[in-house]
């Protein structure tokens, strides 16, 4: 009888530890907040928010980050010693750093040379090695080739986020949003607005509903120079753009592996101005610096809550709070980048206070 045996008693052992230490990571941490967004009370409206800049890493890429690895341990593929590589716009990069170092693993971000420096200053901070591209469309493949030259491992958020998570529970952020809106007025939201990154996120919330058998629709905002929008409405999976997003951790120059068309109800695209525009009056009115993509969300959610209004109906709708405005310091919170960069938020901002102060959606032509 012929026999082979692949087994290696200290791998499996070293495998078992790194799994009990990114399992405790979750397991110590509480689940991130649903903040109420102050709207009139007699629209009979509510707005939330997922703030998922609680996490240790802060930003909603923790969860994905914790799965990937959870995944690349339990599949054989990343082992003690081995150099972990991803592409990235940041944030993705910034909390995967964060669990190579929890695992004594070298890390090392494959991102586009436009990436904030702060993000950059966290991946550093966390153990990290930043591998700047100038074209954000080569990301995927400096990455591939990197992680060859190194014997690593290449993450690839962009194929495995869809399938690395849980999508029908396990404390998932669909379950942890419905858990807690259960003692509120509406439980049951009309919408809930995420934004196109990786795809995972959207496809996570969008499967939930269908398994849970919610009513609720899913709307995916998308912004300038992402792929995501007219792949959609193509119905193209292979659509691709050659310009990078001005908005980081969404917006990607082509519709990626992660990225489910099925789930989504509905497909908005907001122009970069109108989310910062949306992001400085939400940070105005919640006291504290928001994201980019946060600003997307809101205008998106801000939109179809005037729909709601205009319908004469009542409801919920929830987004996400990505992560903190002061990654952004230097970038969208600084209006001579801002006008570096050709961006006029001021009329944008002008249809935000005009709906927050009587209801009215106008959006500048």
């Amino acid at each position: 009888m012929e026999q082979l045996d692949r087994g290696d008693d200290a791998d499996r052992a070293w495998v078992a530890e790194a799994v009990r230490k990114v399992a405790a990571d979750a397991n110590r941490s509480a689940d991130t907040h649903l903040l109420a967004f102050p709207l009139p009370f007699d629209w009979g409206i509510d707005l939330y928010l997922k703030d998922e800049s609680v996490h240790p890493t802060g930003s909603l890429k923790h969860r994905l980050a914790r799965s990937l690895f959870l995944y690349g341990l339990c599949n054989g593929w990343i082992h003690e010693g081995t150099t972990i590589v991803e592409a990235s716009s940041g944030s993705t990069a910034v909390s995967e750093a964060y669990f190579a170092r929890m695992l004594g693993l070298p890390f090392v971000a494959v991102i586009p040379a436009g990436t904030s420096p702060q993000k950059i200053e966290l991946i550093e901070f966390a153990g990290g090695r930043c591998h700047l591209v100038e074209d954000a469309a080569t990301v995927y493949d400096e990455a591939r080739a990197l992680a060859t030259k190194l014997g690593g491992h290449f993450m690839d958020q962009f194929t495995y986020a869809e399938r690395a998570t849980d999508w029908r529970g396990n404390n998932n952020i669909a379950e942890s949003i419905f858990e807690q809106l259960a003692l509120e007025r509406h439980p049951v939201p009309a919408w809930i607005v995420v934004g196109a990154g990786t795809g995972g996120t959207s496809a996570t919330i969008g499967r939930f509903l269908r398994y849970r058998q919610y009513a609720t629709r899913l709307a995916v905002v998308d912004v300038e120079n992402s792929a995501f929008y007219d792949g959609w409405a193509q119905d193209d999976p292979d659509h691709a753009v050659r310009c990078g997003s001005r908005i980081e951790g969404i917006g990607r120059p082509r519709v990626e592996p992660s990225f489910l068309p099925g789930v989504v109800d509905r497909m908005m695209r907001v122009p970069d101005a109108a989310s910062i525009a949306a992001m400085r009056a939400g940070a105005t009115l919640l006291g504290r610096r928001i994201g980019g993509s946060t600003g997307t969300n809101l205008w998106g959610a801000f939109a179809l809550i005037a729909e709601l209004r205009a319908a004469g109906r009542t409801g919920s709708v929830v987004t996400l709070l990505c992560d903190s405005g002061d990654r952004y310091g230097h970038t969208y919170y600084d209006d001579g980048w801002l006008a570096g960069q050709g961006l006029d938020p001021a009329p944008y901002l002008a249809t935000v206070e005009r709906f927050l102060a009587t209801g009215d959606w106008r959006e500048p032509r």
